[in-house]
């Protein structure tokens, strides 16, 4: 990891900087004595604007898993994906016969969204380890349906929330926990983005619109650092009476001496070169931006903070494989029983409940 500042900070610095990084894949670990074995992983959907990444990351990680095959039952969303380049030379299966392959432990579910849970159920229950697109369900019953199932069956539910892997996220959330940047009072987040017309009117046929699908990973980030809030508010708004839902909004998540808010619009044609996120303490604040590419932090500190000095500093962390590998890697070390999942399902339970709350979702919906 490369830091920079008016003056170069130590090595001690440096060292502690990188030890704080938690779960960014396998570089830390102890090469082993014989090859792992390699989890077999099959692709349930190719409908979710992901999947295609998804399975690039899964085929780039040659070491840790063995791509059996492609199952899609929807023709429609087979005839417009399958000669995307990640398909390229992999077997085209039906649902039955990718779940009788044997060996098979893990299935990605990469459905259009309304049918992500459902499908992660079936899996589930057939004895598949998931790893599961965002945002999840609109229904919280559905998809508490999903994860005692799992829970029941000692699986594994790994949402696809993509900033987990992001070694700069990781940091920001030791920070918070460990106190860096004193006592955090506020937090500050946008995910936009500028749709066009066809995405635009399939986002805004949930919910919460833009916020149920791009807000939900600010409130992964957000919980996983501050826990539950006591109250969110969303306020949501539909600029064009053309669209069913909200295509912009804002929502408030409050803690007992902390306020975080995030905003969300599907309408800001230049959106990613401002995602950002400002977690502010009374001894210092984060800023990230933008979210992604490259992976950067900016720390600023009030005072002398072990191990940085007071001012500002820049921190630039490792490229990533892509956005999905350092996921996938922490994965496959819970499949194979080395290490516990860092995101409990008890976890995933209270972030689903949240991007619900955000989206003006009740959470009795059946």
């Amino acid at each position: 990891m490369k830091m920079t500042r008016r003056t170069c900070l130590t090595h001690a610095a440096l060292a502690a900087a990188i030890s704080a990084l938690p779960r960014i894949g396998r570089s830390d670990a102890t090469p082993s004595a014989k090859p792992k074995a390699r989890i077999k992983i099959g692709q349930l959907g190719i409908g979710h604007n992901h999947g295609a990444a998804k399975m690039e990351s899964f085929l780039k990680l040659k070491d840790d898993y063995e791509v059996v095959g492609v199952a899609e039952p929807d023709a429609a969303w087979r005839e417009k994906r399958k000669n995307e380049k990640a398909y390229k030379g992999l077997p085209w299966m039906t649902e039955a016969e990718l779940f009788a392959v044997p060996d098979l432990r893990l299935v990605s579910v990469e459905t259009d969204v309304p049918d992500l849970t459902a499908a992660a159920l079936r899996c589930v229950r057939a004895g598949f380890h998931v790893h599961l697109d965002k945002p999840g369900d609109p229904s919280f019953k559905r998809f508490n349906e999903l994860l005692d199932e799992a829970e029941k069956r000692r699986l594994a539910v790994q949402m696809a929330y993509m900033f987990r892997g992001n070694p700069a996220f990781q940091f920001c959330i030791k920070a918070v926990k460990e106190g860096l940047l004193g006592r955090v009072y506020a937090v500050h987040a946008e995910m936009s983005r500028g749709l066009w017309a066809d995405y635009l009117k399939w986002v805004c046929q949930f919910k919460g619109g833009n916020t149920f699908i791009f807000g939900s990973h600010l409130v992964d980030l957000i919980v996983s650092m501050l826990g539950e809030p006591q109250r969110i508010t969303p306020y949501l708004t539909r600029t064009d009476p053309a669209f069913e839902n909200a295509d912009t909004g804002l929502v408030v998540m409050e803690y007992p001496r902390c306020v975080a808010s995030i905003r969300t619009s599907a309408l800001d044609h230049d959106a990613e070169k401002r995602r950002h996120l400002c977690v502010s303490g009374d001894k210092g604040t984060i800023e990230i931006r933008p979210l992604e590419h490259p992976t950067t932090l900016r720390l600023s500190l009030k005072e002398d903070r072990a191990p940085y000095k007071k001012g500002t500093h820049t921190l630039e962390f490792p490229a990533m494989i892509d956005r999905y590998a350092n996921q996938l890697l922490e994965l496959a070390g819970v499949i194979r029983g080395e290490s516990a999942n860092p995101y409990s399902l008890a976890h995933e339970r209270l972030v689903q409940k949240c991007v619900l709350l955000a989206s003006g979702v009740p959470l009795d919906v059946p």
